[in-house]
């Protein structure tokens, strides 16, 4: 699914970026076409010019973020060999909380069209959640081979762990955004996890 003749290149996330900002100060309810193009600065029609409708944008809203946090977490395979293993699952963890503002995560929960529209984009084969595991397991087991990580370890089942935990926090996680309180609330359940899951922290590779 994507939208229907988007042409200026910037345009898409401009609009996007927009509808984060609404959502994050005034709360889904706001969200409406015309609240998008005014905090856009565009012509008040943009956004129903370039998609079907509010709720394929909200769709395309939501599938873009997993897409980029997605490709955030594919970011670990330049990672295999550097650092602490731990440290390098935590950074990441905390860069895709960033990547999924928390407003636009459950903002296709209250339009059950848009809803829809992204069930079938994940049908079709857009990135979610099993793509960033996917990610995460892959690390996991290349950072095995190197003997950074024991033997025993089930790579898989940490990484759905570490992904259920991103779940956990978006959905937890106050709507006005990231602040300095919910971030120092979400690294510390990180550490937390990743201590239970990992052991003592694997010292950098020099």
């Amino acid at each position: 699914m994507s939208p229907r003749g988007v042409a200026i290149p910037d345009l898409r996330e401009r609009l996007f970026a927009a509808a984060e900002r609404v959502v994050a100060r005034d709360g889904a309810a706001a969200l409406t076409s015309r609240a998008v193009t005014e905090e856009a600065d565009c012509g008040k029609g943009v956004l129903h010019t370039h998609f079907a409708g509010l709720d394929e944008f909200v769709a395309e809203l939501v599938l873009d973020r997993f897409a980029r946090s997605a490709r955030e977490a594919e970011q670990l395979d330049g990672r295999v060999g550097r650092g602490g293993v731990a440290d390098n699952l935590r950074d990441v963890v905390l860069t895709l909380l960033d990547s999924l503002p928390p407003g636009v995560v459950g903002l296709a929960m209250t339009r059950p069209v848009a809803a829809l529209r992204t069930r079938e984009g994940f049908r079709s084969g857009a990135p979610a959640f099993d793509a960033i595991q996917h990610s995460f397991t892959a690390y996991l087991r290349a950072e095995q081979r190197l003997g950074r990580l024991a033997p025993g370890a089930d790579a898989a089942t940490i990484a759905l762990a570490l992904v259920g935990t991103v779940h956990h926090l978006l959905m937890t996680r106050p709507q006005g955004g990231s602040g300095e309180g919910g971030s120092a609330e979400a690294r510390d359940t990180t550490e937390r996890l990743l201590s239970a899951l990992l052991g003592p922290h694997t010292p950098p590779t020099p």
